[in-house]
């Protein structure tokens, strides 16, 4: 009989790395996570990757493995209280592992917390995140971690990890599953390890006792039915957000707030949401409209400052005007051509004319001489050199066929007009 109330991934939760199934590059032979056990001298830890790849199981194999009371706490529903309450533990124990899972939703006040345990040794910290620690964790405590990143896991950690929970799990080995097809259940896990057992767990328990066949569309069939009755909060994480970004560059406001608000019902994290936007101003909006990029900034501040519920209104008045706002994707192509060809032409020497040239030496080598000071001269622009010889007249920056850049093109080829063809 399946075990009530406790999901497959928790039931086969592996215990030690040799149980554990991908991140090799960090729990191999030989590797950092391997030696550490090996020699039993934990260090702090930051572990940062996408959802369901390992980061709580290390976490855990850890503390196991080196014998230490754990403890764990979620960033979404813990504060400095319960950071500290946990401090006192690990200080009347002596010393203690603390696991914090999106470690990337504690403020600064709430990290700052943390600090001095971290330093004394009175904790050893592991941290969770699926957002870049260097924008997420502050330079004190991010100093006194380790940074380790996990991978994505492949197909074939994937479909090892379900054969694994077939032989070790006594409720679905009693299943005789037999897995024809393989295609859907990869595709609707996402790569995410947790939600792949989820789903083994929830096709196997929705088949007739006597035929428990995988195929492509048995699974699918049963998860269309039934996917919001396995994770009803954050299933399509990355789905979701896709929908939001591709509305707003699809000039959509009506569908950008209607994905937005399916983000924050979810808990979403504002200032993911928020990230994106600014990202999005620049690469989907440019300079059609500058002011899009300005406001998707002081959307991300005010978001820091102020925190859910208000800050929806402030994320709502961001997507709609970026969603509402003419489009250019010019500087972002623009950037994508210009690394290609340095990728191409590789360290091309800067011309003279336009090289610093802060010293007596430098001078005499020419540095600096023949530059033409551009505000010296009629309407603020004289034509010289700026490129390298080898790529003169190469254009990289073409404005998109919209009113601001229009004007932006009318005044480049007004300047540039015997060298590039606006």
């Amino acid at each position: 009989m399946q075990v009530a109330n406790i999901p497959l991934a928790e039931r086969i939760r592996p215990r030690s790395l040799e149980e554990f199934i991908g991140q090799e590059h960090l729990v191999g032979p030989g590797k950092v996570l391997e030696q550490m056990i090996h020699s039993r001298k934990g260090h702090s830890i930051i572990f940062w990757g996408p959802p369901g790849v390992g980061k709580t199981t290390l976490a855990q194999i850890i503390a196991h493995s080196l014998d230490m009371p754990f403890f764990t706490l979620s960033a979404i529903d813990s504060g400095v209280k319960d950071v500290r309450a946990v401090i006192e533990l690990a200080r009347k124990s002596g010393h203690a592992l603390l696991f914090i899972d999106e470690i990337h939703r504690f403020n600064k006040a709430q990290q700052d917390s943390l600090l001095g345990a971290v330093e004394k040794g009175i904790i050893t910290l592991i941290g969770a995140t699926t957002e870049n620690p260097s924008f997420e964790v502050i330079g004190a405590l991010l100093s006194r971690c380790q940074v380790y990143v996990l991978k994505p896991l492949t197909e074939d950690h994937l479909m090892a990890l379900v054969n694994q929970a077939m032989h070790k799990d006594e409720w679905l080995a009693a299943q005789h599953i037999v897995i024809k097809e393989w295609e859907a259940l990869l595709q609707l896990s996402g790569g995410d390890a947790r939600r792949l057992l989820n789903l083994v767990e929830l096709v196997a328990s929705s088949l007739a006792d006597d035929n428990k066949t995988f195929t492509n569309d048995v699974v699918q069939d049963i998860v269309q039915k039934k996917m919001a009755l396995y994770d009803k909060t954050g299933e399509q994480h990355y789905d979701i957000i896709s929908a939001f970004i591709k509305s707003m560059r699809g000039s959509d406001p009506n569908a950008a707030v209607y994905w937005l608000a399916r983000m924050i019902e979810g808990g979403e994290d504002p200032k993911f949401i928020a990230r994106r936007m600014v990202i999005l101003a620049s690469e989907d909006i440019g300079n059609a409209n500058p002011n899009a990029l300005l406001l998707a900034t002081s959307c991300f501040q005010a978001v820091e400052l102020i925190g859910y519920p208000e800050c929806r209104i402030i994320l709502s008045q961001a997507a709609t005007y970026l969603a509402s706002s003419p489009k250019s994707n010019a500087a972002y192509m623009a950037i994508n051509k210009a690394q290609e060809l340095v990728n191409k032409t590789g360290d091309l020497p800067v011309p003279l004319p336009i090289r610093n040239a802060p010293t007596g030496l430098m001078k005499k080598m020419d540095y600096g001489k023949g530059y033409k000071y551009a505000h010296d001269f009629a309407g603020n622009f004289v034509e010289q050199e700026f490129l390298p010889e080898k790529i003169s007249g190469t254009k990289l920056y073409d404005p998109a066929n919209n009113a601001t850049e229009a004007r932006l093109r009318d005044y480049l080829r007004n300047c540039w007009k015997d060298k590039y063809e606006y």
